[in-house]
């Protein structure tokens, strides 16, 4: 009797948890979408455009539309390219990319996974996402790829040492590398962007620089890149390497909201 309710909570628990990681990543598919439409839409008020506003009722259908386009179109592998690592590098990138949002909680008591070194995990995978990047250029074949590649590893590996340290006096304030207990110190007593503003702010440049953003999209520059370490994909891979891209983007975000 004892062992058939442990299985019993056992596949409770393991069901629970893949609902809560499916709801996730639909959630987080659906984030992605209106977030380029969001940015799009800013972009254009600043150059003084409409922006999208064709598809659907002030272009709200546009992102549905775009994930269309890029699923029917034909995925074209070049000849001189290393096929395998081509294929490789954008399904490791947006499997590291959504791997990080398993350890991010929605509140005290809704999370996928708790994990003890929850912030030491996510800084792990963010610097696995080097490699995605890395294959990408060097397996194009093309000498666009590769310096676009070059810049954004160096770019990345050079900004996670200052996120590295700057989340250090935050383990030390709250005692615990654990996410969680990070927002429950915090709960308890003071947000730590209030204390240590200056470092929120450098933090937030960080991201910035680790994410290839305005003004830090040297490795993406398209006067002389025409889009850097991607420029040879297409189709479904592209996609994938976009879908990283901003998933990346947000989960940073979520990081600084967090600390």
């Amino acid at each position: 009797m004892f062992l058939y309710n442990f299985y019993l909570v056992t596949w409770f628990v393991f069901f629970e948890s893949l609902l809560l990681a499916v709801l996730s990543l639909i959630s987080l598919l659906i984030s992605i979408a209106y977030f380029t439409l969001a940015e799009r839409k800013f972009i254009a008020s600043v150059q003084r455009r409409c922006g999208p506003n064709v598809v659907g009722f002030w272009g709200l259908l546009q992102p549905l539309a775009d994930g269309l386009k890029l699923v029917l179109k034909e995925i074209i592998i070049p000849n001189s390219s290393n096929q395998g690592l081509f294929i490789i590098a954008p399904l490791l990138t947006l499997i590291l990319s959504f791997s990080g949002w398993v350890v991010i909680p929605n509140s005290f008591d809704s999370y996928i996974i708790d994990l003890t070194l929850s912030l030491m995990f996510i800084l792990l995978i963010s610097a696995l996402g080097v490699y995605g990047i890395l294959f990408a250029g060097w397996a194009s074949n093309s000498k666009y790829a590769v310096l676009g590649g070059l810049r954004s590893i160096s770019q990345m590996i050079s900004y996670e040492v200052s996120i590295s340290l700057i989340i250090l006096p935050i383990i030390l304030m709250s005692g615990s590398l654990n996410l969680i207990d990070i927002v429950y110190v915090q709960f308890k007593s003071v947000w730590f962007i209030l204390p240590l503003l200056p470092l929120g702010i450098i933090f937030l440049i960080s991201i910035l620089a680790e994410t290839n953003r305005t003004p830090f999209d040297l490795p993406e520059a398209e006067a002389e890149l025409v889009a850097g370490y991607n420029v040879e994909y297409s189709s479904i891979i592209f996609a994938m390497f976009f879908l990283g891209e901003y998933s990346n983007i947000l989960l940073m975000s979520s990081l600084f909201v967090i600390l």
